[in-house]
């Protein structure tokens, strides 16, 4: 689970910077540790992926800070004198339900910007996941 997030994270936070990076030299040869550069995003590519990150920005914030309020009140109830075990409970279901939505959204992202990709830019992403993979990222 811990390396899909932080591989999606990555994949959704490398192609917030798309727009950072200028487009590459064909003649280039490709530098193994920019995975931007390794998928080859054409400007076009580029500007819908940026379009997708920004259609879900406000919900992407939303969710987040959901998340985060919902860690804090189930440390807060944890921290209670005495420790109310439904209480805990019920902040221990708002948080999953807040990360089930986080998820969700990223999962729904992800695909949107899948579809924005060529076969091969696919394949290449499936091998930089199965690298950081190897690199004992946990899942």
């Amino acid at each position: 689970m811990r390396f899909r997030t932080v591989t999606s994270i990555a994949v959704v936070l490398l192609l917030t910077c798309v727009s950072q990076v200028p487009a590459q030299d064909p003649g280039e040869p490709l530098r193994p540790a920019d995975p931007i550069q390794q998928l080859r995003l054409t400007p076009d590519q580029r500007q819908r992926i940026r379009a997708i990150l920004a259609q879900n920005k406000d919900e992407r914030q939303t969710t987040n800070r959901r998340l985060r309020e919902a860690r804090l009140a189930l440390d807060q109830s944890l921290d209670a004198d005495p420790v109310d075990e439904s209480l805990v409970e019920q902040r221990l279901n708002d948080l999953a339900a807040a990360q089930a939505a986080q998820l969700r959204l990223r999962i729904q992202t992800e695909l949107k910007i899948r579809r924005e990709l060529r076969p091969g830019q696919l394949q290449t992403l499936r091998r930089l996941r199965l690298r950081a993979n190897s690199r004992g990222i946990a899942r």
